[in-house]
């Protein structure tokens, strides 16, 4: 070979390097020709007849529950009470007012706290044995009174 042979192979082999490949059917380059490879393209296989190759794991999708769903009720109720002994009622079902004031009797209150739980019941039971003693109270303080006036009027009388 002569030097002018071995300056052509030279360029011809800078020009290949450095150029595109052109498809072997001679149309031009297409963006999909020149991009570069992906992990799907290098994980294609070479031939039709070989096995592919596992891809690369995906995360897996978290798995369903089998138990059967149930459908939740949101209901809220609402039991207020005064140092009277006067209880009501509220109830709210999805954040809309059902029900409003509704007057409860402390013994329905103090059943339905009994039922619950032991640690509401004895909750309500302080608030009601409050109630009763100042009940009690006003009781004893009221037959004073009353004793009192029966007094005056039996004065008046003689």
């Amino acid at each position: 070979m002569g030097e002018q042979e071995a300056d052509q192979v030279t360029s011809e082999e800078t020009q290949t390097e450095q150029a595109p490949t052109q498809p072997e059917n001679g149309t031009a380059p297409t963006e999909a020709d020149a991009a570069p490879t992906t992990a799907s393209d290098d994980a294609a296989p070479a031939d039709a007849n070989a096995t592919p190759e596992p891809a690369a794991k995906k995360p897996r999708a978290r798995k369903q529950s089998t138990a059967k769903k149930t459908r939740t009720v949101e209901l809220t109720l609402t039991v207020t009470g005064t140092a009277e002994g006067e209880w009501q009622a509220e109830l709210l079902h999805s954040g809309k007012r059902v029900v409003q004031g509704l007057p409860v009797p402390a013994a329905a209150v103090s059943k339905a706290a009994a039922e619950l739980h032991q640690d509401i019941s004895e909750a309500i039971e302080e608030v009601l044995s409050a109630a009763r003693e100042q009940h009690e109270a006003k009781l004893a303080e009221l037959e004073a009174e009353v004793e009192r006036v029966r007094k005056a009027l039996s004065e008046l009388e003689s």
